[in-house]
């Protein structure tokens, strides 16, 4: 399949997607549409993780501090100056966010670039590390900057956090920045980055000899993940309208970290899939939690008995699906026209005989 036929059948794609965008925005009910916005938002932050992890080989449990910083950055910046006068009871916010009121998209490409600054900052001497001893750090990381949130009363106006943010994010702004990360993402593990990326997640001291400068690649990968982190943490702030330092927690890390290890190390198609199944399946099991009864036994009601569920099933994917729900399978318009022509092979030798 030639570059043009691939590229007409992006287009078509991506004007599909649009076309069943506005059908959901203005059809569903309400309850979907959310449901939907947190599994866009949900494949932005699984996307860059498995940039990370899955990519470049580094365990990083950083995530949800990355994604604090945007979601703060973005709610500081697009919260009415009459709300921010309201809700900090402890101390007056500080100037000049007591008086910045800033569009939407800008106030997000900031809370990324500054979750991007941060990962400069903290890569250049973590990304040292290897292994569980890295993951430590990253984890280090995201519990200071919540405990940072939590007492600096004039900046996040701590415990309690803020309220009443407006809510902008909506499937168009959810389901775009989850594209524009897919193709980043996709774009940038196809070029020689990529490869250079994927050298150091087989074998560090093979890739530094064959001249791939490992600090430099390593920050870069951090540094990318961490501005989608930002910008998916300013998305969730926006459609949840009400941030605390509770909201992002280190569950919230192993929350996305679930999605990527059922969709599969290095595989973007199921990392997505499984941003979606992972929602849902969250939302429909919701009412196990206050208690079912099977033929023989009753379960009585079990508050977060729907996460032991996940845990069940990522301790499946681990045992017999270690590369993920689609194994080593990948989209891309090359693999379908394979699989079509291989089809078609197939059924003419069957007619044949």
């Amino acid at each position: 399949m030639n570059k043009k036929k691939e590229q007409l059948l992006t287009l078509i794609f991506v004007i599909l997607l649009a076309a069943l965008i506005w059908l959901a925005q203005n059809y569903f009910d309400k309850y979907l549409i959310r449901i939907l916005n947190l599994g866009f938002i949900y494949v932005i932050l699984a996307v860059s993780l498995n940039l990370l992890f899955g990519f470049t080989g580094q365990f990083s449990l950083g995530h949800a501090g990355f994604m604090a910083i945007g979601a703060y950055t973005t709610s500081l910046l697009i919260l009415p100056v009459s709300q921010k006068e309201m809700i900090y009871l402890i101390e007056p916010i500080i100037w000049p966010l007591s008086i910045l009121e800033i569009p939407f998209i800008i106030a997000l490409l900031l809370g990324g670039l500054f979750a991007a600054i941060a990962a400069i900052l903290i890569g250049l001497p973590v990304l040292r590390l290897r292994g569980d001893y890295l993951g430590i750090a990253t984890l280090g990381f995201a519990e200071i900057i919540r405990v940072i949130a939590n007492n600096i009363p004039q900046v996040t106006n701590g415990a309690l956090g803020l309220k009443g943010v407006p809510e902008y994010t909506n499937l168009w702004w959810s389901a775009g920045f989850a594209v524009v990360t897919v193709f980043v993402i996709k774009r940038l593990i196809s070029s020689s980055y990529g490869r250079a990326l994927m050298a150091i997640r087989e074998n560090e001291i093979a890739a530094e000899t064959i001249g791939v400068n490992l600090t430099y690649h390593k920050v870069m990968s951090f540094t990318i993940s961490a501005f989608f982190a930002g910008i998916g943490g300013g998305l969730l702030a926006s459609l949840l309208t009400t941030i605390d330092p509770r909201t992002f927690m280190m569950f919230l890390t192993f929350n996305v970290l679930i999605v990527v290890v059922i969709g599969g190390l290095g595989n973007l198609t199921g990392t997505i899939i499984s941003a979606f199944l992972f929602n849902f399946t969250l939302e429909y099991l919701r009412p196990i939690e206050n208690g079912f009864s099977l033929i023989f036994f009753s379960v009585p009601k079990i508050p977060g008995l729907r996460m032991v569920v996940f845990s069940i099933a990522l301790l499946l994917v681990i045992l017999f699906k270690q590369k993920g729900i689609l194994g080593e399978f990948e989209f891309s318009w090359q693999r379908i026209a394979q699989i079509k022509n291989s089809l078609i092979s197939r059924t003419s030798e069957g007619g044949e005989l």
